[in-house]
């Protein structure tokens, strides 16, 4: 089978490209024929396709006016986006084409390729955030409150509520590519959309996509992951203990009310215990300074070390005591919980979107309300209490790697997938 993969990114940036490449070495292991389409940039992995991939583009920069409406234009319907990957699709004659993060760099116009019509190739879709529902794609409005306004399309709400970066003209562009998409039935030309949690395919489905189009499939893990999982060492720093949260320092993950109830929980917690943040962003200046604020016991417990990977962040996740995702927005499968649990710690999570399906409160880890830093306290102070029985935690982080293990095969995925794509074949040539 050939299969084109399509993400704007083609460089390891974020949980989303995780997946790409990650679905990228599972079909090949699989013996299938993959080919990629994104966007030209210094940082992309060599590839074969790379000739075709459309040209960089950023809307977040400063621009002139001219830009401005060049940039509008573009985002929502990139005329060199479909006539390359029409270029892509009559090269390699692909059978299916699985498509991830897509709009405003490359945008839906490449399902007007001919190619796609003409011999009945199937579109995936798998949906990373809300962007189907919601033209800033995290369902958080202008001033960071969980949203539903744009439910249904009634994307007017996203410019009044300034809900893209706090910017009318932003906000307006997102609102004219969510009108255009639903005025052009672009969606509907997409025949599965995979969805990693439960909660995201009932928030499409309450936006008003099919029942038949929207298939959950919980997200995989990557054989390095599961080997982990399998290993069970017990790796956790006693003697140096500390939570740890990695990832963006952006707003809507939550991490300054962590560090309001880290501070808030200091008198009661163990005199060794710290906070570990690894992770960089545009939040990170308003919490080092905060921090400073707070005094000597706040700045001498709570550590900055930025943005790790590799060996470097893995070692940070298999010595913490807990790992803490404290996000306000709803968060679909984070790849971040699933590494945690994989290395045995347990985790602390906000009680929104797709993070309860694995969080479970009390078996892997502990629930808090979002946005409440009380809430949150507690759950540090609960965590605290736990890690002092040793059985309970041992109990605990069993636990975390049996759901690894048993919910996230990649090798199960990879067959259910492909399964999905004979099917979607079958069915898109009337066999």
């Amino acid at each position: 089978m050939k299969i084109i993969l399509v993400n704007k990114f083609h460089y390891l940036k974020g949980g989303s490209e995780t997946y790409y490449f990650g679905l990228a070495e599972g079909l090949k292991a699989l013996g299938h024929e993959v080919h990629f389409f994104a966007m030209e940039g210094s940082e992309n992995v060599p590839c074969e396709d790379s000739d075709l991939f459309v040209s960089a583009k950023d809307y977040n920069g400063p621009t002139s006016l001219s830009q401005k409406v060049t940039a509008a234009t573009s985002l929502i319907y990139s005329k060199e986006a479909r006539d390359k990957f029409q270029a892509l699709c009559e090269r390699v004659h692909p059978d299916v084409v699985h498509m991830n993060l897509v709009h405003r760099q490359i945008t839906l116009s490449i399902l007007d390729a001919p190619y796609l019509k003409q011999h009945r190739v199937p579109v995936l879709f798998t949906s990373h955030d809300y962007i189907l529902v919601c033209p800033n794609y995290v369902m958080l409005d202008g001033s960071g409150a969980v949203c539903d306004a744009c439910l249904g399309g009634h994307f007017s709400n996203c410019l009044k509520r300034k809900c893209v970066k706090g910017s009318t003209a932003k906000s307006g562009m997102g609102m004219l590519e969510a009108d255009y998409l639903k005025l052009h039935r672009s969606y509907s030309k997409i025949d599965c959309i995979v969805v990693p949690s439960q909660f995201m395919r009932n928030k499409l489905l309450e936006g008003g996509f099919p029942t038949q189009q929207v298939v959950y499939m919980q997200n995989f893990a990557k054989q390095e992951i599961l080997d982990n999982a399998v290993d069970g060492t017990d790796r956790t720093d006693r003697d140096d203990p500390y939570l740890l949260f990695f990832g963006r320092l952006s707003s809507e993950k939550g991490v300054d009310i962590l560090v309001e109830a880290f501070i808030n929980a200091l008198p009661s917690l163990p005199d060794n215990l710290r906070l570990v943040i690894a992770g960089d962003g545009p939040e990170r200046q308003s919490i080092e300074d905060r921090i400073a604020a707070a005094g000597p016991e706040a700045s001498g417990r709570i550590e900055l070390v930025g943005f790790q990977s590799g060996a470097d962040m893995r070692r940070y996740t298999e010595r913490a005591t807990l790992a803490i995702a404290s996000s306000r927005w709803r968060e679909n499968m984070p790849y971040s919980i699933v590494e945690a649990f994989a290395l045995g710690t347990p985790v602390i999570g906000t009680d929104i979107g797709g993070i309860p399906e694995l969080v479970d409160d009390g078996r892997t880890g502990l629930l808090c309300e979002p946005g409440d830093v009380d809430s949150l306290s507690q759950a540090i102070l609960r965590g605290a209490a736990l890690v002092k029985d040793r059985d309970a935690y041992a109990a605990m982080q069993a636990n975390c790697r049996s759901y690894v293990l048993d919910r996230c095969s990649q090798d199960k995925y990879m067959n259910d997938l492909v399964a999905l794509y004979r099917e979607l074949i079958d069915s898109k040539k009337g066999n």
